[in-house]
């Protein structure tokens, strides 16, 4: 898409987990960098990125840091929109860190 020159003023990225162990963190890492930063080039300046992780050992600043990174490298400016956590119906138990794995976050890119 990227090379036909394709955009769209809003792009969602929801993957699967990318690990699922502290040890598959980095693999995780350069894979949510791609793909974040594949979509930032399919979106015009002023448009939108949806961007979604529900991997666990993906911690939430680290996350953050990486989209950012992507964001970087695809000579982007980000303005963070919203950050989201799960919904009411996937609770985030105190008691059990591991419940606190789904994040998502809106920015629009420039």
């Amino acid at each position: 898409m990227e090379k036909s020159g394709e955009q769209f003023e809003l792009v969602v990225l929801d993957p699967p987990a990318f690990t699922k162990s502290k040890g598959a963190v980095k693999g995780a890492i350069r894979g949510y960098k791609e793909i974040n930063l594949r979509g930032m080039k399919l979106i015009p300046p002023g448009g939108f990125l949806v961007t979604c992780s529900c991997s666990y050992h993906m911690k939430e600043e680290l996350f953050l840091e990486t989209v950012l990174d992507a964001g970087r490298d695809a000579g982007r400016e980000l303005r963070l929109v919203e950050l989201r956590r799960q919904a009411k119906d996937h609770p985030m138990l105190l008691a059990s860190p591991e419940s606190h794995y789904l994040k998502c976050m809106i920015l629009q890119v420039f």
